[in-house]
């Protein structure tokens, strides 16, 4: 295929792509923002994107990320309740993850994405189990690093999204691939910046 072939299939797909599918990632562009900015509304945004968002995964039968979607709700859902208890309280400082603390990194990785596989493979008709198990566990062992401020967040969020943009392909979301992708890049910078944020640390302490 060349570069024009490929691009009128973009195009094709593009204009296939369901209203439900434009509302739910414009929700969830607008709740990267929101967070960005630091503003509570960011919550109800990112509920309307995720409960869209779950309706479309269910319907290609992404189950498992179906499932990755239902932690994000409930993240979303505590995280508004809390929202002004959490800012009376300190910030948790950007580091490393330890021996520790990579170990169970990577075995939530690895035992997530047995359970996954296994249930996608005998208990759903999932016609992509190996993948849709392999997306969800490593985000959420990326998510996990993500709420203890651990650099290696970013990485482990891009092992899934590298994987969970062609996944989507796969299953004509073309909207949801383009903001992977997004999310891929922004994955990038953030790994970059919050390297930069543990130095000015390290360095204010000495």
């Amino acid at each position: 295929m060349n570069f024009q072939e490929g691009l009128n299939l973009f195009f094709a797909q593009l204009k296939q792509t369901s209203l439900i599918e434009w509302t739910a990632v414009g929700f969830g562009v607008s709740e990267v923002i929101l967070a960005k900015r630091n503003h509570i509304w960011l919550y109800p945004t990112g509920i309307i994107s995720i409960l869209l968002s779950m309706y479309l995964l269910l319907k290609v039968d992404l189950y498992a990320e179906v499932a990755l979607n239902l932690y994000y709700l409930g993240m979303s859902m505590y995280g508004w309740l809390v929202w002004k208890k959490r800012k009376l309280q300190p910030a948790v400082q950007v580091s490393w993850c330890d021996q520790r603390e990579m170990g169970i990194a990577l075995s939530i990785s690895g035992v997530g994405f047995i359970f996954l596989y296994l249930v996608l493979r005998y208990f759903t008709d999932s016609t992509v189990p190996i993948f849709d198990a392999f997306v969800s566990a490593t985000a959420w062992a990326g998510m996990w690093l993500l709420a203890r401020r651990k650099i290696e967040n970013w990485i482990f969020l891009n092992i899934s999204n590298i994987v969970a943009i062609p996944l989507l392909l796969h299953k004509k979301l073309l909207m949801f691939a383009v903001l992977t992708t997004v999310l891929f890049i922004v994955a990038i910078f953030g790994y970059i910046d919050w390297k930069k944020i543990y130095k000015q640390n390290l360095q204010a302490t000495r």
